[in-house]
């Protein structure tokens, strides 16, 4: 019969003190460190580690980022975690070209702002300066003068007011690759369509329409183009049932037969 090694209560005392130990130690350094953790947060928060030091914006493109910190009214003095975020993007909300804004925290002291922008819609061309307008209808203070609009159609022979706005709130409305192909608006009114305008476009056409519900009229425009033979030249008439009308020589004839 092979002989069986017995262990004793006695030789295992030793090592279960030993465990007991090591479980204690180990308790007690997590504790320490939860402790010194939360000795080192309350300095952080009531130091001035935990100030704005840097504030860094995001999602600009027009709007330039000291006019937005600005705005915010963030400071160098103020708590990172004691800030009413919902008054901060109130203040920036408040900027006539900013349509959202947000807030997030970088650790240890840096705030992020991030924005959205209201689209450009339209630049309004009068007594050689731009100004832009914006999808809601608002119109800009006008552009530096070594800054060109080349992101949006332009406005010729507009004042600012009711009209231009439908307009602009007409223009909103489009496909991205139809509002690219739109060069320049002119508002010609008549007697028999106060809301005329004639638009040139990109690819060389004239396009006469009118304002009200500009969007849905010149929607065909694309389709229409591919219809016509390229080596003509002529007008696009866009205000009920779209034509084509030819020049003929160096004048305008006014037909009126339906294409």
């Amino acid at each position: 019969m092979v002989d069986e090694k017995v262990i004793t209560i006695n030789d295992r005392i030793p090592k279960l003190k030993e465990q007991r130990k090591q479980r204690a130690n180990r308790r007690l350094t997590f504790f320490l460190s939860f402790f010194f953790f939360l000795i080192l947060l309350v300095i952080y928060f009531q130091s001035p580690l935990s100030h704005i030091k840097m504030i860094e914006v995001h999602g600009n493109y027009y709007l330039p980022a000291e006019t937005i910190v600005k705005a915010s009214k963030l400071n160098s003095g103020t708590s990172l975690w004691k800030l009413n975020q919902e008054e901060v993007k109130e203040r920036i909300i408040n900027l006539d070209e900013i349509e959202k804004a947000n807030l997030s925290r970088k650790f240890p002291n840096t705030i992020e702002i991030h924005v959205v922008e209201y689209q450009r819609v339209a630049y309004m061309f009068q007594e050689g300066k731009y100004y832009p307008i914006l999808s809601t209808g608002v119109f800009l203070d006008e552009l530096p003068p070594n800054e060109m609009p080349v992101d949006a159609p332009i406005l010729k022979d507009w004042e600012s007011g009711p009209v231009a706005q439908e307009l602009a709130a007409e223009i909103t409305k489009l496909s991205d690759g139809l509002f690219n192909r739109i060069s320049e608006i002119y508002y010609t009114p008549t007697e028999t369509d106060p809301l005329r305008v004639i638009v040139y476009m990109n690819d060389g056409y004239e396009v006469h329409s009118t304002v009200r519900n500009f969007s849905e009229r010149i929607a065909p425009y694309p389709s229409i183009v591919k219809e016509i033979d390229p080596n003509k030249t002529g007008i696009i008439h866009m205000r009920m049932t779209p034509y084509f009308e030819e020049f003929i020589g160096e004048e305008e004839e006014e037909g009126e037969g339906e294409w």
